[in-house]
C-alpha cells in the first residue's frame, strides 16, 4: 500500500505495511531520527510530531491512514539552514541536556503557542505535561519557552 503525506513541507509516496505506524514509517523506512522511539503507548512525548499542525505521539497514528496529511518532525524547523528561535531559547536556557525529549517538547510548544501565543508558566506547563524529561526538571524548559514568548530571541 502507498501512503501518500506532505513531509516537512516536501510531498512524499512511500510503501507501507498495513500494521506500520507513522513512527516506524519516519524512522525505519524514511530514515527520520529526530522522531524518537520511546515507550510506544502515546504517554511519554518523545515521539511527537505534529499531523496537520497537531501534536500526536506517532507511535498511535497508523502511515497508511495519512492519506495527504502534513507532518512536520524537528527537522522542518529549519530556517534557512539554521535554528528556528524556540530552538535557539532552549539551547540559551539550558532546556537541552540529553536531547531526548527535544523534539517532541519543541514540537508540542509551537502548537501549543498557535493556540495560546500569549501563556503564563502554568499554562505552559499543563501544555507540556504529556512529554516527559529525565534530565532537566522543565523549569529551564518553561524559562526557554517564556524567553521565546517574550520575543527575547527573534520570536516570528
Amino acid at each position: 500500500m502507498i501512503a501518500r503525506l506532505v513531509l516537512n513541507g516536501r510531498p512524499r509516496e512511500v510503501e507501507v505495511r498495513p500494521n506500520q505506524t507513522l513512527l516506524e514509517l519516519l524512522r525505519d523506512t524514511l530514515g527520520i531520527f529526530d522522531v524518537k522511539e520511546g515507550c510506544d503507548e502515546g504517554v511519554c512525548g518523545v515521539c511527537t510530531v505534529l499531523l496537520d499542525g497537531r501534536p500526536v505521539s506517532s507511535c498511535l497514528v497508523l502511515a497508511a491512514g495519512l492519506r495527504g496529511r502534513a507532518v512536520v518532525t524537528l527537522r522542518g524547523l529549519e530556517r534557512n539552514g539554521g535554528l528556528h528561535p524556540l530552538q535557539e531559547a532552549f539551547v540559551r536556557h539550558g532546556a537541552v541536556q540529553c536531547g531526548f525529549c527535544t523534539p517532541g517538547m519543541l514540537l508540542t510548544t509551537l502548537a501549543f503557542l498557535e493556540r495560546e501565543p500569549r501563556p503564563d508558566r502554568e499554562a505552559i506547563r499543563a501544555a507540556l505535561e504529556g512529554n516527559l524529561c529525565r534530565c532537566t526538571g522543565y523549569t529551564k524548559i518553561v524559562d526557554a519557552v517564556e524567553a521565546y514568548v517574550r520575543g527575547e530571541l527573534g520570536h516570528d
